[in-house]
């Protein structure tokens, strides 16, 4: 085989990965502003597994040294992480999402495992008219 043929054939899965064939988004090195001013950095984003309203996208953030005394702040971070991030991320996405749900981790918990030890914040959102709406969880 040719290398030109073998580069083709890599940048065939880099497009079809850019087109949507991948559920995670690349985690982001940058610090993601929110209003508490905590540093907040993308983990991943999770878009194959639907939620109770159907087609789901799930932002999951680290945000080191995070505690039960920050929940209040947390509130607010979450709302403005789904209006300023996500919202601007699900444009294109195939299913469209019904629903953003926007974690915050203390620390990097992979996907669905339990980790008790560790403080994580969940809030679910509508996407209305292009708005996040907070929904009951």
């Amino acid at each position: 085989m040719s290398v030109l043929h073998r580069l083709s054939i890599a940048t065939l899965f880099t497009v079809l990965a850019a087109a949507g064939g991948c559920d995670e988004a690349e985690p982001s090195a940058d610090a993601i502003p929110v209003p508490s001013g905590r540093e907040v950095r993308l983990i991943e984003v999770v878009t194959n597994v639907p939620g109770p309203d159907g087609a789901t996208a799930r932002f999951r953030f680290l945000a080191p040294g995070l505690t039960e005394a920050d929940i209040p702040a947390s509130a607010d971070d979450m709302q403005a992480l789904c209006d300023t991030y996500a919202l601007a991320r699900i444009d294109g996405m195939v299913p469209e999402p019904q629903q953003i749900i926007i974690s915050l981790a203390g620390e990097d918990v992979p996907f669905g495992e339990a980790a008790p030890d560790v403080v994580q914040f969940f809030e679910a959102f509508e996407v209305t008219d292009g708005t996040c709406i907070l929904a009951a969880f």
